[in-house]
């Protein structure tokens, strides 16, 4: 398994979050939303080089800012 930030993921790809690289405050924010160590995550799209990044969490479809997503480390399923 590959190891990368959202960013670097390509949509349509799926992996398992392994990773939160962020303060309390931003973690708490993002399992609330219902992204967390362990979860299985599907990136749907990317808008431009700095742009935001939709993912899909279970039957929800998220959009993370750049910022964010970059602290979000996945393993890649290939």
């Amino acid at each position: 398994m590959k190891k990368a930030s959202l960013i670097q993921m390509k949509a349509r790809q799926k992996g398992v979050v392994f990773e939160i690289n962020a303060g309390a405050g931003l973690k708490n924010k993002l399992m609330s939303m219902g992204v967390y160590i362990g979860r299985e995550i599907t990136k749907v799209s990317h808008i431009g080089l700095s742009g935001p990044v939709a993912i899909k969490v279970g039957r929800s479809v998220l959009v993370l800012g750049h910022g964010v997503a970059n602290k979000v480390a996945v393993e890649i399923h290939d």
